[in-house]
Parts: C-alpha cells; structure tokens; sequence
C-alpha cells in the first residue's frame, strides 16, 4: 500500500526551489531572461517598443549581412538542418573541415577544431589538458567557462590579480620548477572591456614553463590586423599554445573554436569529453561563420566604423562623469557601485528607448556593480545621439 499524501516525505531540492531568494528576486524585477519581440540591426521591439540594443556581442555588425544570411540559408539547402550526432562519431562533415582549415589559417595555426558552442570550446582548452596535480594560473577574472574547466581538471588553481603580471610572478615563486603549470587567461576581459597584458604576462609565465590558454571570444573580430584578435595585437602568436572563443561575437554564429597546433588539436579530440559527446554545429551556423569570416577580411569598413564609434561613446561617457573601469574596447561597463542605482539607471535607459544588461555582486566584485553595454558597427550616428540624450537622463535620473 502506498503512502498516503499527509506521510509523504517533502521532496527538498523541490523545497530549495521554491524558497529560493535570488529567483523570486530576479522574477519580482525582470532584468534578464527579456524576450525581443523584433529585431532589425541594432533595433529591438520590446514590450511594443522599439529600442536600440546596446549590449549585443554583435560587434561588427555581421549578424544581419545579407552575406551572412545568404550563406546560413544555403548550408541548410546542402546539408539539412543538423548532422544528429557527434562529431566522434557520425556527425562530421565536410563543411566542418573546411571552417576549421579557414579559422586555423586565419589565425596562424596548424589546426583547429570547432564545436556547438563557445562555453564548450573554452572549457575543454582547460579540462582536457590540465590534470590532479598540475597547477592552473589563473587570472581571478576569468569567464565561468574557464573557471568550470578548472574545476573538472581536479588541477591545483592559484589565482592572480586581475591583469597583474607582477602578482603573477609572486604567485608562481610558490610552485615547484617542475610541476606541470598552465595559464589561463582571456583576450579581452568582457565585463570590464580590459585588454590582457599580454606581453607581460606571456613572458613570465613562458619562463616558467606554463602551457597557455587565451579566451579570446571578445578580443577576436575587434583586435588585430583584420580582427585576428589579441595574440596577433601583441605579435606573440609563438608564445601561446591555445587560443579558444566564442562563434557568436564577431562571427555573427553560434559555436566555438580551438585553434593551436595539429598535435594538440588531435589531443584534444581525443581526450576531451566534452568535445566527444556534444552534438556537432549545425549547417547553417558553419555556413554564417564561415561567411563572416570572408567579410572580415574583404570588407574592412565594419572594423573601422566599431573602433570610430567606440572612441565616440566612451567620450560621451566620460563628459557624463560616469565610471567606465577603464576600458580599452568596445565592451564598456558603467560602474554605479550598487545594485539599486544599477536597476535604476538600467530602467531609466528603457524609459529613453536604450537596452543594456547589468550585471551585479557576485558577478562582479562587490562595490563594481555595473551597467554593461557594448558598441556595435550597427550603431548609426543617429543611434549614438539617441544613447547619449538616454545616458545623460539616467545620470540625472540617479
């Protein structure tokens, strides 16, 4: 005989669930998980209004090229909607060999390997190289991808300074010469819009021995001779061994991308988990980053219009008085320092027809509680004029 419903034991992840503060908190305010009725550029329709998106990763503008489209649309016609498996086993394709070749050359490797997303990508440039008893460096403001790479390596993890060679080099004196070390870093740092300091940081720890990783999802596409990113800013592409990001920036896709010499792209095939079992990218979406890709490098106009209106908003900003954490890239956060002059400023920007996202402790540290947003090739000269009349009501508005 069953138990009856007034014996029955309470379910308590079904409990935590339900008691859960931060849920009720983010359904009680609404400021992630906003659904656009529209899009067109850099316009959105929400709630029967037409905004313009100002925190897109879309930085060059490709997502809506009709290149872009005109290939998405054709790689379904030749290849269906999805190869329904894994690369490792019946889910590679000819179309996935050719935009690896292409990326691979594009930025100086020997090989490359491209999967259904960038957190996978990333993740594996981590989990499927370090191991129990290696040592991770880690710069402490690394992207969650990186960090749960980390945490499936079982490797020791030694944090450094943001962006701080020489704590880095004070870190290392406390690992043994010989321990197996790896650097984790990222090209551009998306929530502060900081580009690394490589040079430094890549001599100290090629000293050292440590294999090096670079998340360079928000540096590709913006950094770079034609957008080939942050290693190739520097000049130091002989210095770091794997160079990983996100499809769905500068790419206008979806996916990911592992780009590093053919022996350890073959390693990682081999031992990574992730890149085994996932599903392999879809048609459509090699087609439009392999397009994207022919743009960047025929079509250098989309690259000078982000860099000339990202000098031309982070001015605005500054007249404003406002806190952009010292950003060097189209990433650029607004710093208010609390959650509630945050949600009030992110507000007060939709009332004026302006979308961004914020971003809140403990995402960022506490007291660095920001409004995100990011520029975009789209963003026309009207455009801007509309965020700055926006921006300046918000200051006031606080």
């Amino acid at each position: 005989m069953g138990l009856s419903i007034l014996s029955r034991t309470k379910k308590a992840i079904v409990e935590r669930c339900h008691d859960d503060y931060p849920t009720k908190m983010r359904l009680k305010y609404k400021p992630f998980y906003n659904s656009m009725e529209a899009q067109k550029g850099a316009h959105v329709r929400f709630n029967g209004r037409e905004l313009i998106m100002l925190s897109s990763n879309d930085y060059l503008g490709l997502s809506f090229h009709p290149k872009v489209i005109e290939a998405c649309g054709q790689a379904a016609k030749t290849w269906g909607a999805s190869t329904t498996g894994a690369r490792s086993a019946n889910g590679s394709r000819g179309y996935h060999l050719a935009l690896e070749e292409k990326l691979a050359h594009f930025l100086g490797r020997e090989s490359c390997h491209v999967s259904v997303a960038g957190y996978i990508s990333c993740l594996s440039s981590v989990a499927a190289f370090a191991q129990k008893g290696d040592v991770i460096l880690a710069d402490k403001n690394i992207h969650s991808c990186l960090w749960d790479g980390i945490r499936l390596s079982m490797a020791t993890v030694e944090r450094f300074t943001h962006n701080n060679p020489e704590d880095l080099r004070q870190v290392l004196k406390s690992v043994p010469h010989h321990t197996p070390k790896m650097l984790v870093i990222e090209g551009v740092y998306s929530m502060e819009g900081h580009i690394c300091r490589l040079p430094e940081i890549a001599r100290i720890a090629d000293e050292a021995g440590c294999f090096s990783v670079i998340d360079d999802a928000h540096g590709f596409g913006v950094l770079g001779r034609q957008g080939r990113g942050t290693v190739d800013h520097f000049h130091l592409n002989d210095k770091i061994d794997l160079i990983c990001g996100s499809m769905s920036k500068s790419l206008a896709s979806t996916g990911g991308f592992v780009a590093g010499t053919k022996e350890l792209i073959e390693y990682l095939r081999t031992h990574s988990r992730q890149t085994i079992f996932s599903a392999a990218l879809s048609p459509s979406q090699a087609g439009a980053a392999s397009a994207a890709l022919d743009i960047m490098q025929t079509e250098p106009q989309h690259l000078e219009r982000l860099w000339r209106n990202t000098r031309r908003y982070r001015e605005m900003l500054k007249g404003l008085g406002l806190d952009l954490w010292e950003s060097e890239t189209p990433a650029v956060p607004i710093v208010l320092g609390s959650k509630e002059l945050v949600y009030r400023f992110w507000q007060s920007l939709i009332e004026k027809g302006v979308f961004t996202i914020l971003s809140i402790s403990p995402a960022v540290p506490p007291g660095k509680d920001l409004i995100r947003t990011a520029v975009s090739a789209l963003h026309t000269d009207e455009d801007l004029d509309r965020i700055g009349e926006a921006m300046a009501y918000a200051v006031k508005k606080l």
